[in-house]
């Protein structure tokens, strides 16, 4: 393990937040959500990253079932973050009548899917990696999201449009992510296996720019 990756003395939650901090970072800075974000996109981009996240989430949570008996990703397998069914009360409100038959994955979105059902069914420490990625950033940077999204497009608070955002069930978000990191800290793998555990991290952060950028080409800015 390089020391940009964290030290053995390290909790691994930290580690894995140090040494995904650059790619995360660049996600969440992107062209396509700086603009969505800053209000210089329509409704319509927005609908079309929430269609995109459907195509994630169901990677996601189709693997769930499988895994919950699983000693290393099980713990983590909560019934409080599943996102599928709020995503599509929102694209229900988002998207017209008979959206899932007119539904489309980016090739991008699919390449992201596909390596979360790969993990899922060959190495679930590398499925804990998507995630984490994913679960905890909804239930912090997500939160922001959906705090502009509301202002930017008219959406009731909490409400239909935004209900991705909103874990009714979570009624301490920052006592359940300290519980959380705690499970990545407890997590059952030798050092080589977490150094690749926080590769996979990194992986998955890097799916989620080049969805980000096929977004972006999707939905160009115009003047």
């Amino acid at each position: 393990m390089t020391p940009a990756h964290g030290s053995a003395t390290a909790p691994f939650s930290t580690v894995i937040r140090s040494a995904s901090h650059d790619r995360h970072t660049e996600a969440e800075t992107s062209t396509f959500i700086g603009d969505l974000l800053g209000g210089r996109l329509g409704v319509a981009a927005y609908a079309g990253y929430t269609e995109q996240l459907w195509f994630v989430y169901r990677a996601l949570e189709d693997a769930a079932a499988e895994l919950a008996g699983d000693p290393v990703a099980g713990p983590f397998l909560r019934p409080e973050l599943l996102r599928v069914a709020a995503l599509e009360r929102d694209l229900d409100h988002l998207l017209a009548p008979g959206w899932r038959d007119r539904a489309a994955a980016l090739p991008e979105t699919l390449g992201y899917a596909g390596r979360i059902a790969e993990t899922a069914r060959a190495w679930p420490a590398g499925y804990v990696a998507h995630h984490y990625t994913r679960y905890l950033g909804d239930l912090s940077g997500g939160q922001v999201v959906r705090g502009i999204a509301e202002r930017t497009w008219g959406f009731a608070r909490k409400g239909d449009g935004v209900r991705f955002y909103v874990f009714d069930a979570i009624g301490n978000p920052a006592a359940f992510k300290r519980e959380y990191r705690s499970l990545l800290d407890a997590l059952p793998a030798d050092e080589l296996e977490k150094q690749r555990v926080v590769e996979e991290c990194r992986r998955a952060f890097a799916h989620n720019s080049a969805v980000f950028a096929a977004l972006g080409r999707e939905f160009p800015l115009t003047a």
